[in-house]
């Protein structure tokens, strides 16, 4: 499939899925960032990272905003897993002819230059999209969230590109934040 030709959010959903599973699926035994054990892996970055997963993620969380009604000034997240992320977004919009930046928040401030924690283009009053590349507990996602309200921003939601259906969208969902997901774990053939 030429994947450079405008897709419509569930063909890039569908595509994006086979990709997960190719690509960034990994079985076996994995600690996690929370310190629980899994029989699986998904590095998202191997799929975040690449050309085709960058149209796809593009395209799938452009459509996945604009069905939410979410209309961000900038998209963003916790550096590194929601940078791809937020840059796919938006360049999508870019190419789609809608207005639309990114930011990246740094796990803390800088102790140089200008001592920023987010950079990019985040305003004061921005309406903002929290970015994820993966939920599981639903803590990065939250981090971020803090971090972007200390900076002055409105939160609309938080999109994540997959959910390991752990307990984390649920955590997200607790703090009153609606959360868009691409691809679940199920999806992607995980029990």
């Amino acid at each position: 499939m030429n994947t450079t030709t405008a897709l419509d959010g569930s063909e890039a959903i569908g595509r994006l899925t086979e990709l997960l599973r190719h690509r960034s699926l990994t079985r076996g035994d994995f600690v996690l960032a929370s310190g629980r054990r899994s029989s699986y892996y998904i590095d998202a970055r191997r799929t975040t990272m690449s050309g085709e997963g960058q149209a796809l993620i593009g395209a799938a969380g452009l459509a996945a905003l604009h069905s939410h009604g979410w209309h961000p000034r900038a998209v963003g997240g916790l550096t590194l897993g929601a940078d791809p992320v937020a840059y796919a977004i938006a360049h999508a919009a870019r190419l789609a002819g809608t207005p639309l930046d990114a930011f990246t928040v740094r796990k803390q401030a800088k102790d140089h230059g200008t001592g920023r924690r987010i950079e990019g283009c985040l305003e004061v009053g921005d309406p903002v999209v929290v970015c994820e590349d993966v939920i599981t507990t639903g803590q990065s996602a939250l981090e971020a969230v803090a971090a972007v309200r200390a900076a002055g921003a409105q939160v609309l939601g938080v999109l994540a590109v997959i959910d390991r259906e752990e307990g984390g969208r649920q955590a997200i969902e607790a703090a009153a934040l609606a959360v868009a997901v691409l691809v679940t774990a199920r999806e992607l053939g995980v029990e």
